[in-house]
């Protein structure tokens, strides 16, 4: 170990990353070592065992959480981190997170404010309703609305919108932990306002609807309308709540895919409060986005689980920035990504494709090939919908050695294999990240 440290190598690594480091992981190396001489593999020299140190040191340094090149056409990829921020998002975060901010502290008066103030007003005009709330995420969201309006009451949910959301967690468990109880009306494919009518009692304490979207159910299919709802809900003195999921703010800014419901038609349809997700279609930070009457927001002000499911000041900021960018849908469309992505035309994503062939060489060019593809919204939003688009195809080489090598270059490349080739579609690679593409493509075809 004395020998090893004293290596120039070594010294200088103990700079970097502290001797102590340095010391466990040349300790670790030299176990193996160890190992294998018993096993009679014989014994590596100091440069082989500094060697193998210097490559898990720097495997060591390198972030868990890293840039990823996406290339595998799902826009907003729940794996990938789904939406990537505006640049004006980005620079609010490192405004608001690089010192100290108002989070709870109001400068008009001096004295102590809310977080929960921030984004008020914003969500307030652009969805038409009277109050709003943020908190860390959409089950959330769900969760704190079922706890504060249906604790230990009745909450009726049609069979056909018991959802499934990523990561095996299922609406049913997610009234059931929240406090509620679950009544299922309807049939999986057909549910009248008869059903809920029926299902009305002493117990009710929510009708909620939920939008499936992440899946459709098509044929001999009927659902209760929003506005039925909420009628129903009036007479019956039973709150009404709409989970949108996907949450499409302004359904206008992508008119190349099918209509979607939004948080400013629940509005208007009548629903007490409604709840979406801020890094769906929304494009912005991962947050659970809670608006609706002010009676209700304010009584889920006063919920105690809200300290559990509060938003951090750097949600708070990036979520800001992005809805401001909502005012003024040439600002919208320009600078929020997942807004550009998805209304990016077929042939100007392929111009893009030809046009990156360009940082590849020769060689490399003649293994590949520009190609119609097609893209999906992805993040539980537009289910079976296919977006034109074009990409890379590598020519004569098997696919999963290719996959593999450009997923684990710097940064990675996630692509994925379609039939049996290896492809890259474009529609998902951001302008300014072709040359990088080129270069982990070129690499990854330049080994045998």
């Amino acid at each position: 170990m004395d020998r090893l440290l004293s290596k120039e190598r070594a010294v200088q690594w103990a700079e970097s990353y502290g001797r102590e480091t340095v010391k466990r992981v040349l300790r670790d190396v030299l176990e193996e070592q160890r190992l294998w001489a018993a096993a009679g593999d014989g014994v590596s020299d100091l440069a082989a065992i500094l060697e193998a140190a210097g490559v898990r040191l720097e495997a060591s340094a390198r972030p868990a959480l890293r840039r990823v090149l996406n290339g595998t056409g799902v826009v907003l990829h729940t794996n990938l981190g789904r939406a990537p921020l505006p640049r004006a998002a980005i620079d609010a975060l490192g405004l608001v997170g690089g010192g100290y901010s108002n989070l709870e502290f109001d400068l008009s008066t001096g004295k102590r404010g809310s977080r929960y103030a921030h984004c008020t007003d914003l969500l307030r005009e652009l969805t038409g309703s009277d109050a709003a709330l943020v908190v860390n995420n959409n089950a959330a969201a769900v969760a704190l609305v079922v706890n504060e309006l249906a604790l230990g009451r009745e909450v009726i949910v049609s069979r056909g919108e018991l959802v499934e959301i990523g990561g095996s967690f299922r609406i049913p468990d997610i009234v059931l932990r929240s406090g509620g109880r679950l009544v299922e009306v309807g049939t999986t494919n057909r549910t009248r306002i008869e059903d809920y009518r029926r299902a009305l009692g002493p117990e009710t304490g929510l009708i909620l609807k939920i939008h499936p979207s992440n899946y459709r159910i098509h044929g001999f299919v009927a659902e209760a309308g929003l506005e039925e709802l909420t009628e129903l809900g009036r007479e019956a003195g039973v709150p009404v709540a709409n989970d949108l999921g996907s949450g499409l703010l302004i359904s206008d800014l992508l008119p190349c895919l099918p209509p979607e419901p939004g948080p400013g038609h629940a509005i208007s349809a009548g629903a007490d409060v409604v709840t979406w997700s801020g890094d769906k279609l929304l494009g912005g930070p991962q947050a659970g986005i809670i608006h609706g009457s002010a009676e209700v927001i304010e009584r889920l002000r006063r919920n105690p689980l809200l300290r559990a499911f509060r938003v951090d000041k750097l949600t708070l900021a990036a979520l800001e920035a992005t809805l401001r960018l909502y005012r003024n849908s040439e600002a919208a469309v320009r600078e929020i990504p997942t807004v550009a992505m998805l209304r990016e035309g077929a042939d100007s994503v392929r111009a893009r494709a030809e046009d990156a062939l360009r940082h590849c060489s020769e060689e490399v060019r003649r293994l590949l090939e520009v190609r119609s593809l097609a893209s999906v919204v992805g993040g539980g939003a537009y289910p079976e919908v296919r977006i034109d688009s074009a990409g890379w195809v590598v020519l004569d080489r098997p696919p999963d050695p290719v996959e593999r090598r450009c997923r684990e270059a710097d940064p990675p490349l996630v692509g994925r294999i379609e039939g049996d080739a290896f492809c890259v579609d474009f529609r998902t690679v951001r302008p300014g990240e072709e040359r990088e593409v080129a270069r982990v493509v070129s690499a990854a075809l330049a080994e045998p």
